[in-house]
């Protein structure tokens, strides 16, 4: 229940969230930070994100809670690519589909040890499918 969106939730997955964050302080207030930071995501502008995440880790910073403070630590590591987000915001579903893809072809080819053969039905997938062709 933790980790859904508001929306997904049932009525009675809401009343017993409610009840448990109404139970820790500690854990309603990383419920809250959960939501906001997730928003920093839709942000197309690169200045109002890094503000955003600034104002987010300092939020974060209050909390005294040692595995939050790892992850703001974690989170400034990577704040080049999360600021990158926003200028080119690219995800990996294409990428993730062409990779399962092939896991299923190679599944599909167990046993069969010719290389090239691979190659060929690989290719073989993806004509004609310009979205997903890498293979020329």
């Amino acid at each position: 229940m933790l980790l859904k969106n508001e929306e997904n939730l049932t009525e009675g997955q809401r009343d017993r969230l409610e009840e448990i964050l109404a139970l820790n302080a500690t854990l309603n207030t990383m419920y809250v930070l959960k939501d906001q930071l997730k928003l920093l995501y839709y942000y197309s502008d690169r200045r109002k994100v890094q503000h955003a995440l600034e104002d987010w880790c300092a939020m974060a910073e209050t909390v005294n809670h040692p595995s939050l403070r790892q992850f703001v630590k974690r989170l400034r590591f990577f704040e080049y690519g999360i600021l990158n987000h926003a200028d080119y915001p690219i995800g990996t579903s294409r990428l993730e589909g062409v990779n399962n893809k092939i896991k299923l072809i190679k599944r599909k080819a167990y046993g069969f040890h010719d290389s090239e053969y691979f190659v060929l039905k690989v290719k073989q997938a993806f004509t004609g499918d310009n979205s997903t062709n890498f293979f020329g």
